[in-house]
């Protein structure tokens, strides 16, 4: 369970996402939003917990993600583009880019031990993984590419090489990927407000926004 108390907050909200997730980006967005909206938002604390939807990804491939998802469901690029220009424009009506002519599919272990080891940094770096991975095409699992894009939101590029080059943070991924299965959840995002309250997907401002209200009543 999570203590309230050392957080300095009574409303936690542990999110579990993966950067490589087009709904999480979206997901993010939206629930800052209704969080920019909710009146007790001092009282909330955020934890961007780990997810990977595609785990065996090879480290360093650089593969076209569309050709990777399309041999993950067993389809054709040609094939998946109904789905893709439905979320590409899901995400445009919020500002956000995917650019799936660019994206490179990679392994993002490496991606949440750096989130892990973030700080009070890690929203913003989330932020900026996803703008790597949709926008600009980047390798999210190459170190030196992961060190520039934590130097983007102000970290340290000396002590984030050397977390990378270490096991930093393996052991949080992992304990966030086993809470994730003994919560059973199937699909991200996945929102869950003090242990006891859980939204699955890239819900609506308003979903969140009652989301939000039922944490803050009284158990």
């Amino acid at each position: 369970m999570i203590d309230q108390d050392a957080t300095g907050q009574d409303i936690v909200v542990e999110v579990w996402s993966d950067v490589l997730c087009p709904w999480c980006y979206i997901g993010k967005t939206r629930f800052h939003a209704a969080l920019d909206r909710f009146e007790n938002k001092d009282r909330v604390k955020v934890i961007w917990r780990s997810y990977q939807l595609a785990p065996e990804t090879p480290v360093g491939e650089g593969r076209a993600v569309v050709d990777a998802m399309a041999a993950r469901r067993g389809t054709t690029p040609d094939q998946l583009g109904e789905v893709l220009d439905h979320v590409t424009a899901t995400a445009a009506e919020l500002g956000l880019e995917l650019n799936y002519d660019t994206a490179l599919a990679s392994n993002t272990f490496d991606a949440h031990r750096l989130l892990h080891l973030a700080g009070d940094k890690q929203s913003d770096l989330l932020d900026a993984l996803f703008k790597a991975y949709f926008r600009d095409g980047k390798m999210i699992d190459d170190r030196e590419e992961l060190v520039r894009i934590a130097v983007s939101v102000g970290l340290d590029a000396d002590t984030v090489r050397d977390q990378l080059a270490s096991d930093a943070a393996a052991d949080a991924v992992r304990e966030d990927l086993s809470m994730a299965r003994q919560f059973q959840v199937s699909g991200v995002p996945f929102f869950v407000a003090n242990r006891a309250i859980a939204v699955s997907g890239a819900q609506t401002e308003d979903v969140f926004l009652q989301l939000l209200a039922a944490a803050s009543q009284p158990a």
